[in-house]
């Protein structure tokens, strides 16, 4: 237990490999800061004022409301920021580029605060709380990792926007159990799959004239999504619309005064999903032309299209996938990137736009990103892997000096006498190969197995960084632990990621008792003792892979499972499976409701009774299957706690009761 206690409670700030550099020269740090921050604002920007928040309180994964002040290091003084319109706790603050405005969202409207009077007007004026102006809806925070909906222009003159309206957004209520003699309920609209989403239109607030216009980016009032909003350098605003099904993404360039938009880039797939995410990483060069990330031919690559969105040339090689973007240095025209060479690392490379030729700048394996500055002439380098904490470097000119090397991290945690994962490839029996990762507990000659994953579509567990976790409270325990990353996980390349396409849980599930099964010929793993353990996708997966004829499990323990696709949220389940109007087949075989009757083996499912995201529903349903196909098993419930389990005692109590429930079944 004295691993899981550690990981519970003490070391986790630690671990994270907090930043606490040496001493170093004035310029040295200077150039820190200058790469961290890695602000877009302009160079003449106003430094008077500065935005502060502090009582902060969680809404949902991302969004927070917060008392945010307002303060001015001309004056000495700090201000409340929604203090003149006595708005209390506010969010998404946001200071416009020239530093004369504060955009900010209470309740469901944005407000702007005006520093140079102290004042603040009511950009919209929404008093039906089921429509909401420029901050995101539970859907776009959760799917769409965003809480924010809103935008300042270049000039500081316009602030565009995202305008969701609910009505049709069938809603979905939980109670609270707790602190009162009746329960409390929370409510919000949740669209599931099939079902209505929000109707979004994008628009735009003029500072001076106050007037608000509506963007002409769905004239055909389509089903879309509008999850990201920027601005060139030539004032027009860029739209990403992506479609309800996730095949089709656009760039609509807007004029903000006439209206009227074009398309800039347009991307569509009749097999697969495209991943809006990769916008995040296109990069603008200060002649408006931009660096595109796309898959469109079956690679992460970054791709140069001119200021009018024609493609001009491919940058970054084939077969191995980009997963990050830095910048451009444009007086050596040199792009910098992160990429995996192999699934389980990340490299960092420097590439020559004019002679097409790559430079791998990092060398060890393991997981490296950075923090380049403006114009990528310096930046922060952090190095992680199984065995060396975060590792920060200062990179320049072809050299780097090392900053912080976490020493003392490293120190502590070997001090545990804990073994690091063995990176492996397993067969699985369809002729492909499966990243895995094992650790094997010292000093024993065959041990029980856990297979620890996750599954979901375009997603890692199998990674060579500092991570621990749970997996070494059980290697304490005496349990070897099998991680294992099926089909359908990520950076290798379009078809893999899509391999479960339409289909999910099916070939995660065989690919899982195939790593078990090749476990289990070796002589340090003991076959008649394995168990399977994941939360969220993961718990639906380990489910999923019980109820497989021949499977070798003797117990599972499900987190959060979902357990009918029908039941969970439009934008993720849709964007994998498509709706149930045009998949119908696809959500009867990937859901846990008829196969209720196949499950064998000893099961523990948990599930917090306010979880927002997995509702407990999807867990209420599917025991009542188990109950009618006269399945015993077992159950742990925690009241009034959401999809991450961290409420009070709740984490460690969790992780015990696991303990537990192997230490009885294997």
């Amino acid at each position: 237990m004295k691993i899981l206690t550690i990981i519970l409670s003490v070391l986790p700030a630690i671990l994270a490999g907090d930043f606490n550099p040496k001493t170093l020269s004035t310029a040295e740090q200077d150039s820190i800061l200058y790469a961290g921050v890695q602000q877009e604002e302009d160079e003449n920007v106003c430094t008077r004022y500065r935005l502060e928040s502090e009582n902060e309180e969680q809404l949902f994964r991302h969004s927070q409301v917060a008392d945010w002040y307002i303060l001015d290091s001309m004056r000495h003084t700090h201000k409340q920021l929604g203090e003149p319109l006595k708005l209390g706790k506010v969010r998404d603050a946001q200071m416009s580029p020239n530093g004369r405005y504060v955009a900010f969202a209470q309740g469901n409207n944005l407000y702007v605060h005006k520093l140079d009077f102290g004042t603040e007007v009511a950009v919209t004026k929404d008093e039906d709380t089921d429509v909401i102006n420029g901050v995101a809806d539970w859907l776009y925070e959760e799917e769409f990792g965003t809480t924010a909906l809103f935008a300042w222009s270049p000039d500081s003159k316009q602030l565009a926007f995202v305008k969701l309206d609910e009505h049709e957004v069938p809603a979905f209520s939980w109670q609270y159990f707790l602190g009162s003699d009746y329960p409390t309920a929370d409510t919000l609209r949740y669209p599931k799959a099939g079902h209505k989403n929000a109707k979004a239109s994008v628009c735009v607030y003029d500072i001076a004239t106050k007037g608000i216009l509506t963007m002409q980016v769905n004239n055909d009032q389509a089903d879309v999504y509008f999850p990201r909003l920027k601005w060139n350098n030539a004032g027009e605003l860029l739209v990403l619309k992506v479609n309800r099904d996730q095949t089709k993404m656009e760039v609509l360039a807007c004029n903000a005064k006439s209206t009227v938009a074009h398309p800039l880039y347009k991307e569509e797939s009749k097999k697969y999903f495209i991943d809006y995410s990769l916008f995040d990483q296109w990069k603008w060069l200060s002649d408006d032309r931009f660096i595109a990330l796309s898959e469109k031919d079956g690679w992460r690559r970054a791709y140069l299209f001119s200021n009018q969105g024609i493609e001009q040339k491919v940058l970054t090689p084939a077969n191995i996938d980009v997963t990050a973007i830095f910048g451009v240095n444009e007086k050596t025209q040199m792009l910098y990137y992160q990429a995996a060479p192999k699934p389980s690392t990340r490299q960092i490379y420097e590439l020559n736009m004019k002679k097409g030729t790559v430079t791998q700048i990092t060398k060890e394996d393991g997981i490296w990103s950075a923090r380049f500055s403006k114009d990528c002439d310096r930046a922060v380098l952090c190095y992680q892997s199984f065995d060396t904490p975060n590792t920060y470097s200062l990179y320049s000119k072809n050299k780097s000096k090392l900053i912080e090397d976490n020493a003392e991290v490293k120190k502590a945690w070997q001090a545990n006498g804990l073994p690091e994962p063995q990176l492996l490839t397993i067969p699985n029996g369809k002729g492909k190969e499966l990243e895995a990762m094992l650790l094997l507990p010292s000093g024993k000659s065959s041990s029980p197995l856990v297979v620890m994953h996750y599954s979901g579509p375009a997603s890692q567990r199998v990674l060579n960084r500092w991570r621990k976790r749970f997996e070494y409270a059980l290697v304490e325990q005496g349990y070897a632990v099998l991680i294992v990353d099926p089909r359908g996980s990520d950076c290798r390349g379009r078809e893999w990621r899509n391999e479960t396409y339409m289909n999910l849980g099916v070939k995660e599930a065989e690919d899982l008792i195939a790593a078990a099964n090749w476990a289990a010929q070796r002589s340090d793993i003991d076959g008649d003792r394995m168990a399977i353990l994941g939360w969220s996708y993961g718990g639906y997966q380990t489910l999923m892979t019980m109820s497989q004829k021949d499977h070798p499990f003797k117990a599972g323990i499900a987190i959060a499972p979902v357990t009918d696709w029908k039941l969970y949220d439009s934008v993720y389940t849709e964007r994998f499976m498509r709706r149930p109007q045009v998949n119908d087949k696809g959500y009867k075989q990937a859901s846990l409701l008829p196969r209720a009757n196949d499950l064998t083996g000893n099961v523990l499912i948990i599930h917090g009774t306010a979880d927002d995201n997995v509702h407990a529903q999807q867990t209420w349903q599917y025991i009542e299957a188990l109950v009618e196909a006269d399945k015993q098993f077992e159950m742990q419930i925690y009241p009034d706690d959401n999809h991450f389990l961290k409420k009070g005692n709740h984490a460690l109590h969790m992780h015990t009761r696991i303990l537990n429930f192997l230490q009885k079944n294997l």
